[in-house]
């Protein structure tokens, strides 16, 4: 079986990329739509029982944000303001009224915070519980994974391995009162924001940017790839985001962590020198692709080696 970029990549080619109208179609975290004034940016996004989640690791009204808020980071890392959501719900016979309206109350609870509504949708009956959330915003200049120039500075707004840590916790079933780091990171998991506010800040900053949600290493591999420039990051600032012990009490080493966790939502930057805010924190350095790949590596002390790309893959082989 193919791997989901494959299949992607398959599906690209029978769809095409874009057409009059339609500047950016397949390939980045949303497409991009023509309007009178600016651009219309859509994406959708799902969440599905048993691979995406499992009910007894959150309540439906952490189920409902949890689901929205990971929808409107595609939004967030083209720089786009949301103006809308349409809800698609798969609901099985477990899942009662009461549950139901929890569940609709995390998702109003989401897009209040970005200040969007959900505005339609579908109801249907189905053998597993799944949320798709179709996510709409506007924006003059979208952002996209292929600006990304030699001489730009990488940037992460939030977060790179915390969510994992959090999901490993669940997992593993660990008994007793979680420390105060792992609830920050069963929080990361539970109730992801997405950087609304950041993006569209960085929309007239950045050059380049995608929100990490497959993990820091395989989302930076594709901005670099789309981009064709390479990207080296600095290890010890790439750890700055993750508490050590977090990683510790989940039996992780700390940078496998932060490079392959996924589902943190955080933003992923590049822009010229100068450029960042407050929130912003460097990572790393592009420099043009020459007598290397476009991908991404790690600089130690003057030593540069490839990162393994890998990330969560809907179609991977189960091990």
């Amino acid at each position: 079986m193919s791997t989901e970029r494959e299949r992607i990549a398959m599906m690209e080619r029978i769809f095409g990329r874009s057409a009059p109208g339609v500047p950016l179609g397949i390939g980045d975290d949303a497409a991009v739509i023509d309007a009178r004034e600016g651009s219309w940016v859509w994406s959708v996004d799902a969440s599905i029982e048993h691979v995406h989640f499992r009910r007894e690791w959150l309540c439906f009204e952490q189920l409902g944000y949890r689901s929205t808020m990971a929808a409107l980071s595609d939004l967030a890392a083209m720089g786009a303001e949301p103006c809308g959501v349409l809800s698609s719900l798969v609901v099985p016979d477990d899942v009662d009224d009461r549950a139901l309206q929890e569940l609709a109350r995390g998702q109003c609870r989401a897009t209040l915070e970005v200040g969007t509504v959900v505005c339609g949708g579908n109801l249907a009956r189905g053998a597993a519980l799944g949320i798709h959330t179709t996510v709409l915003g506007t924006v003059d200049r979208p952002l996209r994974r292929d600006g990304a120039r030699s001489g730009d500075e990488v940037f992460v707004v939030g977060a790179s391995g915390l969510a994992a840590a959090g999901l490993r916790h669940l997992a593993d079933g660990t008994e007793g009162e979680p420390t105060a780091a792992m609830r920050e990171a069963l929080k990361a998991w539970r109730e992801p924001r997405a950087r609304i506010e950041e993006g569209m800040a960085a929309a007239g900053r950045a050059h380049a940017a995608i929100d990490l949600s497959d993990g820091l290493a395989a989302d930076t591999a594709q901005l670099a790839l789309a981009s064709g420039v390479a990207i080296m990051l600095d290890p010890a600032a790439v750890l700055l985001g993750l508490p050590a012990d977090v990683a510790g009490e989940v039996g992780a080493d700390p940078l496998d962590l932060a490079l392959y966790g996924g589902e943190d939502y955080a933003l992923l930057l590049t822009a010229p020198p100068g450029s960042e805010r407050d929130t912003w924190r460097r990572i790393g350095r592009c420099v043009a692709a020459e007598g290397m790949a476009p991908a991404v590596y790690l600089e130690r002390k003057g030593t540069v080696e490839p990162i393994e790309v890998r990330g969560f893959d809907h179609f991977a082989p189960k091990t």
